[in-house]
Formats: C-alpha cells, sequence, structure tokens
C-alpha cells in the first residue's frame, strides 16, 4: 500500500468518524427535545413563572413561582395538578409571590410509595415554603387541595395569615359520612390491583367521569387543552397509584382531622362552593372548626369553580388574598 493509500485511507476514516460525531450529536439533540417537548406537554408553565424542583420532607416537588410581595400557595385537585390555577396566577402574582406546587404524587412531582395523608402531604408544601425563605403564607386549596391546606393551617396556625377552601369536605368533620357514603362519588372507594388495571391505559375515559358528571354543565367545564394535559400527568408511571392513595386515605384523614379541629382556626377563613356541587355542606363543616368563616355559594356552578364560573370565582378569590392581614 502506497503512502497516498494510507493517507487517503485516513482522511476517508476521519471524515466518517466526524459524520458520525455529527449523527450522534443531531440524535441526541433529537431526543433531548423530545424529552423537552414531552415534559412541556405534561406541565406547561404559566406565563411570567418559572419552573423548578426541590426535595422537601423526604419528596421532590415540582411547583412554578413568580411575582413579590407576601407568599400564596395554591394546590389543586385530584384530576388536576398546578397547571388548573393558571386562569388566576397572574392577578394574584401582582401583589404576591405565588407558589404553585404539584402535590406529591401529581404532575411533574414525586410519587412515593406512601405519605399521601393529608397532614403529611401538608407537611411537603409547610417545607417548601419554608425552603424559600417565608415563614407566613395564605394557603388556597380546591378538591384534595383544599384538605392539604386545612391540615396546613390546622398544623401551622400561626404561620397561616388567610385560608381559601374551595368545593369538597373535610373528612372526619361533622356529617362527613353523608358525603363519603354518596352512591355517585364511588371512586373515593376505587383502589387497588383491580382498579389500576382497569383504568391503565384507560385514563382519559376515567377522568371523564369527573370532568363531565361533577360540572352543571359538562359542555362548559375543564377545557380539552387541560384534559389532555392532565391525562398525560397521571398517565405517567405512578400516576393513577397515587391518586388512589388520595382517597385510600380518607379513614386516616379522618382520625386527624377530628383530632386537629379540636382547636379551632382564627384565621380568615373564605370557602366558595358549587350550587351544583357540594351546596352549604363544606361551608357548614368548616364553620365545626373555625371561628372567622366567609361562606359562598356560586350560583349555577357545579364542582369545576374556576372553568365554570371564572367571572365569579377569581375576583372573589383574588379579593379575599389581598385583604390585608388581619382584615
Amino acid at each position: 500500500m502506497t503512502q497516498a493509500s494510507i493517507s487517503s485511507g485516513r482522511s476517508l476514516l476521519r471524515g466518517i468518524q466526524a459524520a458520525a460525531a455529527v449523527a450522534v450529536a443531531a440524535i441526541s439533540i433529537g431526543l433531548s427535545a423530545g424529552a423537552q417537548a414531552q415534559t412541556q406537554e405534561i406541565t406547561p408553565t404559566a406565563p411570567g413563572f418559572s419552573a423548578h424542583d426541590v426535595k422537601v420532607n423526604g419528596v421532590q416537588l415540582h411547583y412554578q413561582i413568580s411575582g413579590k410581595g407576601s407568599p400564596v400557595v395554591l394546590l389543586h385537585g385530584y384530576t388536576d395538578t398546578g397547571y388548573m390555577w393558571t386562569p388566576v396566577m397572574p392577578d394574584l402574582a401582582k401583589n404576591h409571590t405565588v407558589i404553585v406546587p404539584d402535590l406529591r404524587g401529581a404532575g411533574m412531582s414525586e410519587k412515593p410509595a406512601g405519605g399521601y395523608d393529608k397532614k403529611t402531604m401538608a407537611q411537603d408544601i409547610h417545607a417548601l415554603v419554608q425552603s424559600l425563605g417565608y415563614q407566613h403564607a395564605t394557603v388556597v386549596g380546591h378538591d384534595i387541595g383544599l384538605m392539604v391546606a386545612y391540615a396546613y393551617a390546622a398544623q401551622y396556625p400561626q404561620e397561616t395569615d388567610r385560608l381559601v377552601l374551595m368545593d369538597a369536605f373535610l373528612p372526619g368533620i361533622g356529617n362527613w359520612q353523608d358525603m363519603w357514603l354518596l352512591r355517585d362519588l364511588w371512586h373515593f372507594h376505587f383502589y387497588g390491583d383491580v382498579p389500576l388495571a382497569l383504568v391503565a391505559g384507560r385514563e382519559r375515559i376515567y377522568f371523564e367521569h369527573f370532568w363531565n358528571d361533577f360540572a352543571a354543565d359538562r359542555n362548559h367545564s375543564v377545557p380539552e387543552a387541560n384534559r389532555r394535559i392532565y391525562t398525560a400527568a397521571y398517565a405517567q408511571p405512578g400516576g393513577m397509584r397515587a391518586g388512589f392513595e388520595y382517597f385510600h386515605n380518607f379513614e386516616k384523614d379522618a382520625q386527624d382531622f377530628q383530632q386537629l379541629g379540636q382547636t379551632k382556626l382564627t384565621m380568615p377563613v373564605l370557602v366558595i362552593s358549587g350550587e351544583k356541587s357540594g351546596g352549604t355542606f363544606l361551608i357548614n363543616q368548616v364553620k365545626l372548626v373555625a371561628d372567622n368563616v366567609d361562606g359562598q355559594v356560586i350560583t349555577g356552578s357545579g364542582h369545576w369553580l374556576i372553568e365554570e364560573a371564572p367571572g365569579k370565582v377569581i375576583p372573589l378569590l383574588t379579593n379575599f388574598v389581598n385583604q390585608a392581614p388581619g382584615k
């Protein structure tokens, strides 16, 4: 083999290696972009907000944050993620630091085997607030999130400035079993291996029951874009099992809330319920465990308050949160 042939072969090899490097880089970039797109689809970040992850209380939480001023924490419910608060987040961020986590087990937060009692989930959120340097917060919760919000206020009353509880019920308080055992609320008892197998790959079908049947009008409920986001979020490995655990822990929550409820809350509490959903049930419950309660029933609305009645609910919520502490 001549020297020229060797030189030509080396040049060809270098060319192949360079082309291979470019191809690998392109594949890597493509995979990274695909993974990023998937993440964006599952957990879109609200305009003006930044997304972060932090390990607190033994669990990694995903959250969004923006704004300046006293902190407001927004806690989502079942079949939702923190994305449900998008319509109200910009308004609140004008006067407050708005913190919007995905609860333990939901969205892009970690999905551990346990810890789905609401006291523990409230401890997650308290640890998140403290990790951001805040000692006081206003806490807002809808559905499962309201149970976590109540557990937060009851465990940390001196650190909770105001509390908003939206459309569900408190396990263990008053006639709570009248709600827990309603025939239409069969999903409270739907957990375990067989239910998980039944909904695997059919998460959207299962969730449609909630989005359609819990609304006053199924055609004016959770938007289609949101439904796709939430389905993708709960279809992640461990997502449905974690969601079922929210309900599986109701009996423990009832025991915890009966004990916590022996000391009444003194901070201002706003309760918002849908006329076609819980009506006055939650308002009457909260009056058993809090002294300063403003109860509002949203006429014509079902469970999905922000989606069904934004013109009524968002101003009511923002006006209450914007009031000075102690008023």
